[in-house]
């Protein structure tokens, strides 16, 4: 259907970086807003279709809360940015990463093409509303994966229109897309994004505006730059709170599943790697073993006045379960404090039933025998019966973090045993698979001769006078 402003703007302008949740996804808070222009020509309305280019693979969706300007600003101060604002609405800032090579910068043909900019259901006024009272909330699918309200917002909205009537008059019907909160991500054709703003109570709300993910019906002609995409782009799509599916190629998890977190330890110190053990935690089955990508939690020290804000309705601790794909662990920092809980049963039979290969905390366990028992990984420092408000305020997640004195970041591989868990850079993790496999195959041939009663001298480790025993026998083993 149309967009509900039935005519075309002037412009469409598009904030980079605006929410300190997206910010810290993408590693860096500017200092001053930046902006991109988006044509005209890619409004379009609830129920419009979202068409992946062809040979494009990384579409992109952005919740956004779009400002439609209603008298002509020029030269206005912060304090009067607001009352331009004739409207409020929900919008879908869409993408293919794939172009944005073409365009670095202006985004044009990667955020530009016709349909990229959906907006609407309703137009809410401007006037009833408190601008650092809203809420935005993206859903794909039906899951909601994008949650945050515009109080803390880097540049507030009478501050961005302000700073953009310095040199460009906003004429009545302009958009300005104020920037999207950690959560933006990758769909697929088959996928519908949805995208609702409303008052913080959900008293007033612009509806969900509702796009489906096609694939497009035609070629896309030879003659300009094609779509282009290497893994360092695919992770900067996904980004750090949705990566990639599967997560963790299963044959990766296979032969890690496979290895002793003791063999993986000693391998990447010879690597140079000395701090990749998550120290201070026990599990919960000892039996049990953990292997998958990291998913991160931070909790911070408690606040009494900032509790309220953070700790309450759907917050950090909450959003980090609701976030959880297939084959991720929930990794927390609770800085070492074990004397109170950061996760319990019912969070916990959450993030199971999301899929989660497992959690780690270096705080407290709550509900301990009742988590225990849903034969789900879980490595914690200690047992403790309160609930969350004692030690911790639930901050961010998709973060760098410290868990037991090791850095754990987002999509980092989290191996656990009975010994413990080890940490597994991405990068590493073909080869070190390869040398650990070897290790212990190794070690297994000296158990055995051990226990046939050889001394250890030259023996452990393998001495060159073992060698060719050890070639004859491996080759029985392969």
């Amino acid at each position: 259907m149309p967009h509900p402003l039935g005519t075309q703007p002037s412009k469409i302008i598009a904030v980079h970086l605006n929410y300190p949740c997206r910010a810290k996804e993408r590693g860096r808070i500017p200092k001053q807003p930046s902006y991109f222009l988006k044509p005209p020509s890619s409004l379009a309305g609830t129920g419009d279709a979202l068409v992946r280019p062809a040979d494009c693979e990384l579409m992109s969706f952005e919740g956004e809360i779009a400002l439609v300007i209603g008298r002509r600003a020029h030269r206005v101060s912060p304090e009067q940015g607001w009352s331009h604002v004739a409207w409020v609405t929900a919008a879908n800032d869409a993408g293919a990463y794939d172009l944005r090579y073409a365009d670095r910068g202006s985004n044009l043909r990667s955020k530009g093409a016709d349909g990229f900019t959906p907006i609407g259901p309703r137009l809410l006024p401007a006037a009833d509303l408190d601008p650092a009272a809203l809420r935005l909330r993206t859903w794909v699918g039906g899951e909601l994966v994008q949650d945050a309200d515009t109080a803390g917002l880097l540049f507030p909205f009478g501050d961005l229109i302000a700073d953009l009537s310095r040199l460009v008059t906003l004429e009545p019907g302009d958009i300005i897309l104020t920037g999207t909160p950690a959560g933006a991500s990758v769909t697929s054709p088959g996928d519908t994004v949805e995208v609702e703003v409303s008052t913080l109570d959900g008293r007033t709300s612009s509806g969900r505006l509702s796009n489906p993910v096609v694939e497009s019906d035609h070629p896309l002609e030879t003659w300009g730059a094609m779509p282009r995409v290497d893994a360092a782009l695919r992770a900067d799509a996904w980004g750090p709170a949705h990566p990639q599916q599967p997560t963790l190629a299963p044959e990766i998890a296979d032969a890690l599943r496979g290895l002793a977190t003791a063999t993986l330890s000693s391998q990447l110190r010879k690597r140079g790697f000395q701090h990749m053990t998550i120290d201070g935690v026990r599990p919960t089955d000892p039996g049990a073993k953990l292997v998958g990508t990291a998913h991160t939690l931070r909790y911070l020290p408690l606040r009494e006045d900032l509790f309220a804000r953070y700790g309450n309705g759907m917050n950090a601790q909450k959003r980090a379960v609701e976030e959880l794909r297939p084959g991720q662990v929930l990794v927390m920092d609770a800085r070492r404090d074990p004397t109170s809980g950061t996760i319990g049963d019912i969070l916990a039979l959450r993030a199971q039933r999301r899929g989660a290969a497992g959690i780690v905390t270096d705080g407290g366990l709550r509900d301990s025998a009742a988590v225990a028992d849903l034969n789900l990984p879980t490595y914690y420092a200690a047992e403790h019966p309160a609930v969350l408000g004692r030690r911790h305020v639930p901050w961010d997640t998709g973060v760098p973090i410290a868990c037991g004195g090791a850095l754990v970041q987002p999509g980092d591989i989290l191996v656990g045993d009975a010994d413990g868990v080890v940490i597994v850079p991405p990068d590493q993790a073909e080869q070190l698979i390869a040398d650990s496999t070897e290790q212990e195959l190794q070690e297994r041939f000296i158990a055995e001769q051990v226990s046939a009663g050889e001394p250890i001298e030259g023996l452990y480790p393998l001495g060159p006078t073992w060698k060719t025993a050890y070639e004859q026998w491996r080759t029985t083993r392969s």
